[in-house]
């Protein structure tokens, strides 16, 4: 008789391991596939951002060359830091 409510409790303790295990698993790979989603999407920002960039930059060569008051007022507005929203 003793034997057999140990085997119980040890049989359940096991299921009890068992159900958390895939728990943990699926949350795992629901973290994992939210992070790679992010990580596309950041890279996707960053190339974005470089382009934009470079963008810039151009305008900015050719406002040397071709002194334009309005791209040097454009220019000098998109390098000044804008203050944060709230």
């Amino acid at each position: 008789m003793k034997n057999d409510t140990i085997g119980t409790f040890l049989n359940l303790v096991l299921a009890v391991l068992v159900i958390l295990g895939v728990i943990f698993a699926v949350i795992a790979m629901n973290r994992t596939h939210k992070l790679r989603a992010l990580q596309f999407k950041a890279q996707v920002a960053q190339i974005n951002f470089m382009r934009a960039q470079q963008l810039a930059n151009d305008v900015a060569i050719y406002n040397a060359t071709a002194k334009n008051p309005e791209l040097t007022q454009i220019l000098q507005n998109a390098r000044t830091p804008q203050p944060a929203a709230k």
